[in-house]
């Protein structure tokens, strides 16, 4: 490899490094351990550590997690109302723990009984409530018809109940909470343009947000934005998270969520300077990394150019990450765009580039790695050209004595240009041509 100037020497040392022996710097060990699904599982509450347990059961190719997870959401469920979650998961144990998660009729017909009842009562005080007029009380009745549905199951009534609470909110507080109910409800459809909207109207809510609001409100429009696949919008989102976040929101989202979603769509959507004024330098976002410390060294691996050491945290966080619930249809995508941002920020700093050298700090073969930088060429993220035969990459850089040339040229003309205009100007003013017009109109 030649560099360009003095600048890029320690950087290619770095890069030397890579495929070579590992730095004599302590660094964290990289975990490649199986997910602790009971770990994982108490950082949630309410239905999502329900749908977060049947999605990693759905998704595993281990049995023994898959039924620690369905044995955690059947315990999960009987605390609980819904009844129709409770036949899916038993469905999906299939008798394969034992007599104790069996299917339990009994239990079943006593919460229906229940719900009617319930449901009875709620409509009974809702039509009272309408007959006086009280539009206080009429929020809080459709309010409690929201939370009922919610419990049992019913998504859809559940939004719609929330949703009518609007008509009669007389306070700010009373339009945030109405906002917060429907985007739960929306994240647990995956109706995300929902999720949006009402993002977008608690946040112009007259009075100022509670700090936890605005926490909650950025993890919300950030899984909008992951979902939707915007990723550099997500990450901003994100990043954006307060330290008054918490444990708060974890009916939806998880602290190591935070980290975890932010810090891959930043290496794959952010260019350099971004992820350290952004992300390395974020002293807020900081907090989050410190809880996932695999997410935290991987960020800092792709800054140093240390590759390889990155590249195996990915490979490591990979089978987890497919078990997220949010993230697994992206993780394919962001994997191959952090690849891709690796690949392109190696070459930069250099006029050759040595692709046995390149293969080996990327893990990959001569064959594999020239595959992806002809892909990388053609789209035009990266200009320069391969010598397939001695297995060197040579850059295309911009003549820059020529480029020098055409800008002074450039300015020249402009510059010209400028000062007839304005000597014509000054010229009018002096014969008062714009007088003399004026006059004879």
């Amino acid at each position: 490899m030649e560099p360009e100037d003095e600048q890029s020497n320690s950087m290619m040392e770095e890069i030397y490094s890579n495929g070579g022996e590992e730095s004599a710097r302590n660094r964290p060990i990289i975990s490649g351990e199986q997910l602790d699904v009971e770990a994982y599982a108490s950082l949630y509450q309410g239905r999502t550590k329900i749908t977060r347990l049947m999605f990693i059961a759905d998704h595993c190719d281990i049995l023994s997690m898959q039924l620690e997870a369905l044995r955690m959401a059947y315990d999960e469920i009987k605390k609980g109302e819904n009844t129709q979650l409770f036949r899916e998961v038993v469905k999906k144990i299939d008798g394969r723990l034992g007599p104790n998660y069996a299917m339990d009729e009994a239990w079943c017909d006593s919460v229906d009984r229940r719900a009617e009842q319930r449901k009875e009562k709620l409509e009974n005080e809702l039509n009272a409530y309408r007959t006086n007029l009280i539009k206080e009380s009429i929020r809080m009745g459709y309010n409690d018809f929201g939370d009922f549905y919610y419990a049992h199951g019913a998504l859809g009534d559940a939004f719609k109940s929330y949703v009518r609470t609007r008509d009669y909110c007389t306070t700010s507080k009373h339009i945030i909470h109405m906002c917060m109910s429907a985007i739960l409800v929306s994240i647990e459809m995956g109706q995300f343009t929902h999720v949006t909207s009402y993002v977008s109207k608690a946040e112009q809510t007259p009075e100022a947000l509670e700090p936890v609001t605005i926490a909650k409100l950025r993890c919300a429009a950030g899984l909008a934005h992951l979902e939707a696949r915007k990723y550099k919008l997500a990450a901003r989102k994100f990043l954006e998270v307060g330290p008054d976040l918490g444990n708060s929101y974890n009916e939806v989202i998880a602290a190591q969520d935070v980290a975890t979603y932010g810090g891959l769509c930043a290496l794959a959507s952010f260019d350099r300077a971004e992820l350290k004024s952004k992300v390395i330098d974020n002293v807020n976002f900081r907090n989050f990394l410190e809880l996932v410390p695999e997410v935290r060294e991987l960020i800092n691996d792709f800054y140093s150019s240390r590759y390889a050491s990155c590249l195996d945290y990915l490979g490591n966080l990979k089978a987890n990450l497919l078990l997220d619930i949010h993230l697994h249809d992206h993780v394919e995508t962001l994997y191959d765009q952090i690849r891709n941002k690796a690949l392109i920020q190696y070459t930069h700093p250099f006029v050759s580039v040595d692709l046995h050298m390149m293969a080996n700090a990327f893990k990959t073969s001569v064959a594999g790695i020239e595959k992806e930088l002809e892909a990388l060429i053609t789209d035009n993220q990266i200009q320069a050209r391969i010598d397939s035969h001695n297995k060197i990459l040579y850059a295309r850089h911009a003549d820059q004595r020529n480029a020098t040339f055409q800008r002074v040229l450039q300015t020249g003309s402009e510059f010209d240009r400028d000062v007839r205009a304005m000597l014509l100007r000054a010229n009018l003013l002096k014969h008062e041509y714009n007088v003399r017009a004026a006059r004879k109109l």
